[in-house]
C-alpha cells in the first residue's frame, strides 16, 4: 500500500478525466462510484466519486482513497486535510479552451451556465487557479506535478513517463507507461482555443 493518495485536479474540462484514464491504465486503482456515466462530452467516462463534492463536510471517505487515485475539482483541493500525504497531478489547459468546452457541454445538455461572459469566466478561473496553486505551494504534504493539456495531446508517451516517475516515488510502484500513453485519444480534443 502506497503511503499517499493520488489526486487528479484542474479546472472543469481541463483533461482530468483523461489523466484519470491514464493513471488507471498504468495500474493505480481509482476511487470512483460510476454515478456519472460516459456521454458525448466524455465518451470514456468521468471517473468521478460523488462524495468528493461534499469534501467540506465529509472527509471520512479519504481513508478509502489511500493508495488510489481520485479526481478532485480545483476549488475543493484546499479542503483536503493536512493529516496525510498527497501526490497531485494538476492539469493546466488553455482557459479559453476550457470556457469553450464547458459552453459546448452545457449547450449540448440543455443547461445554462452561470451567466458570466466568456472573458469574465476566464478571468475568474485564472484567479482561482492562482489561489489554489499558492495554497498547494505552502503545504509540505502535497507534491504537485503540473501537466499541460496540450502536452498530453501532442506527446502522451513523454507525459506518461512523467506521471510514472512522479507517482512511483514511493514503495517501488511500477506503472505501465505504454498503457498510460495508449489511454490518450487526441481525436477527443474537439474544443480548441
Amino acid at each position: 500500500m502506497r503511503d499517499f493518495t493520488t489526486i487528479v485536479s484542474g479546472l472543469p474540462r481541463s483533461g482530468t478525466s483523461m489523466a484519470m484514464q491514464m493513471i488507471v491504465a498504468g495500474g493505480i486503482a481509482p476511487l470512483t462510484d460510476g454515478v456519472r456515466t460516459a456521454d458525448d462530452d466524455n465518451p470514456r467516462g468521468y471517473f468521478e466519486f460523488e462524495r468528493v463534492k461534499s469534501l467540506r463536510t465529509d472527509k471520512a471517505w479519504l481513508d478509502d482513497a489511500r493508495g488510489k487515485v481520485v479526481k478532485v475539482i480545483h476549488m475543493l483541493v484546499p479542503e483536503l486535510p493536512d493529516d496525510r500525504a498527497y501526490r497531485v497531478v494538476f492539469l493546466d489547459r488553455d482557459v479559453r479552451e476550457v470556457v469553450k468546452s464547458q459552453s459546448t457541454m452545457l449547450s449540448r445538455s440543455g443547461k445554462s451556465g452561470g451567466g458570466l461572459p466568456p472573458d469574465r469566466l476566464a478571468a475568474v478561473y485564472t484567479q482561482q487557479l492562482a489561489q489554489v496553486h499558492a495554497w498547494l505551494a505552502a503545504r509540505p504534504n502535497f507534491s504537485v506535478l503540473a501537466v499541460r493539456h496540450a502536452d498530453l495531446i501532442h506527446d502522451a508517451r513523454t507525459q506518461a513517463a512523467r506521471f510514472a516517475e512522479f507517482l512511483q516515488a514511493s514503495n517501488g510502484l511500477t506503472l505501465d507507461i505504454d498503457a498510460m500513453s495508449g489511454a490518450v485519444d487526441p481525436s477527443l480534443h474537439r474544443n480548441r482555443a
